[in-house]
């Protein structure tokens, strides 16, 4: 065993375990940590695959913004704490039960899979190949795609202010 195996271990289990907090945790402010942690430990696994790049683009954009406007939306918003009953033992076997059976099908599709010839040379200034690709081949989508968050932002500022002017007119 290496020590990039022991670091991939190490940082899959995190980010597991970060998935699981985020959906077992009754605190907005702590799901959000643990969100965190599993967007930090994917961009582990992103630089353990030599994808420096894509690695900070995931701590500066999930782990940083996103993060933060989750944070904000949730604080802006009226949040009512109430208590939630715990899930019942039935409930708890079935969710344990679909999750091995996942796990299960999952390692069986993945373990035949022919991945082909390994690239080698995909890592050597990775974050110029990036650049050059997207401002010379995929121009057209990239500009497509900064039009339609654009639209997104706009759309969800419209429904945001509709929602404000139909409380204020019921009330």
């Amino acid at each position: 065993m290496n020590g990039e195996l022991v670091a991939f271990l190490i940082l899959a289990m995190l980010a597991i375990l970060g998935g699981i907090l985020m959906i077992n945790l009754s605190k907005v402010v702590h799901m959000l940590l643990a969100i965190v942690l599993t967007f930090l430990s994917i961009a582990g696994l992103y630089v353990l695959l030599s994808a420096e790049f894509v690695a900070v683009v995931q701590v500066l954009i999930y782990s940083g913004a996103i993060t933060i406007i989750m944070a904000f939306g949730i604080m802006l918003t009226r949040h009512n704490d109430t208590q939630q009953t715990s899930p019942s033992k039935f409930r708890s076997l079935v969710v344990a039960a679909s999750v091995i059976i996942f796990f299960a099908v999952m390692y069986s599709a993945i373990s035949g899979v022919n991945f082909g010839e390994q690239a080698t040379d995909l890592h050597i200034e990775n974050t110029k190949q990036i650049g050059v690709a997207l401002y010379s081949r995929y121009i057209i989508p990239f500009e497509l795609m900064s039009v339609v968050l654009l639209v997104a932002l706009i759309g969800a500022i419209v429904l945001a202010k509709r929602d404000d002017d139909e409380e204020e007119a019921k009330s």
